[in-house]
């Protein structure tokens, strides 16, 4: 797939920083799979002795949201999330920066008839998702498939935004920025297919508080709005790290009725199949996103 035009780099002295940042993953990007798998779990011990703040962030989503597990079982959880965050950024440089082989041996997809289903008659097709870990990766893996676009929270350093985006469009078709929405909904307009993870909480676009874990989290409406105005069916997608370092992609069927005139109960019904998703490899899952620091009478929960 040919790489869409970009603008020229950034290349002001206040960048040189970050673009020695970008030098460093690069290189770290083309090491050996087996030395990224093996040094990955590694590094996420360290995160956790080096990163308090992020593991407080952590420890309390997790005890938020699965109150039913005892101290020691949502321990035992958290330093498997930063085994599975560590190997995750080598993932991460891999996807951008790096070479898919031998990533792409034997990884398993399925549910693509669901896709090959929605997107008859040319209607677009919104995928949405989680942010796990595995994310960029398996987004890797599943554009060998699928010609697809994606939605994103760009990078505040430009060289960053830069790189990462050139990194990303070497196999994704499109991406478009949180607020790009008109272009958005044209790629879904002209047929085209739409990774989204709505998840996290933002500060721009429309939000509404829905249960998430049985908490009140304030979500984008935005899958609402996208199939609203687009008339694309919306279909979950799930993807994960098996034991055996493979990885599987799943592509469920579509969200029946969806979206509806209400919202406020189709961002509920995003946010309740999304838990779903996430309850399957809790241990995948990113929880150091501060998910849950706006609360309904207009107070900041500490973390």
């Amino acid at each position: 797939m040919a790489t869409p035009d970009l603008p020229p780099p950034p290349l002001s002295p206040r960048t040189w920083p970050t673009w020695l940042l970008v030098g460093l993953g690069w290189t770290v990007a083309r090491w050996p799979w087996w030395l990224q798998r093996a040094t990955g779990p590694w590094l996420g011990r360290v995160l956790y002795r080096l990163l308090p703040g992020r593991r407080r962030v952590a420890a309390t989503n997790l005890a938020l949201c699965f109150p039913e597990r005892d101290e020691a079982a949502r321990a035992a959880l958290l330093r498997a999330n930063f085994e599975s965050l560590g190997l995750g950024l080598f993932e991460f440089l891999r996807a951008w920066w790096g070479r898919l082989a031998p990533v792409d041996r034997g990884f398993e997809i399925t549910g693509l008839e669901h896709l090959r289903a929605a997107q008859e008659g040319g209607r677009g097709v919104i995928l949405v998702s989680a942010h796990f870990t595995t994310l960029e990766v398996c987004l890797r893996l599943l554009c060998q498939h699928v010609r697809l676009g994606a939605m994103y929270r760009p990078h505040e350093q430009a060289a960053m935004e830069w790189a990462v985006k050139r990194g990303r469009l070497r196999h994704a078709e499109a991406m478009f920025a949180r607020d790009e929405l008109r272009p958005a909904i044209r790629h879904l307009k002209q047929g085209g297919v739409l990774w989204f993870a709505p998840d996290q909480e933002t500060r721009r676009g429309d939000s509404v508080f829905v249960p998430f874990f049985g908490q009140p989290a304030w979500s984008l409406t935005s899958t609402h709005q996208l199939a609203r105005l687009s008339g694309a069916a919306v279909l979950p997608l799930f993807h994960e790290r098996l034991p055996d370092g493979r990885y599987r992609i799943e592509v469920l069927p579509p969200l029946e009725g969806f979206p509806t005139r209400d919202a406020t109960a189709d961002t509920a019904r995003i946010m309740a199949t999304l838990e779903g998703l996430v309850r399957r490899r809790p241990e995948q899952y990113l929880w150091l996103h501060q998910r849950f620091k706006r609360q309904p009478d207009g107070t900041r929960r500490r973390y």
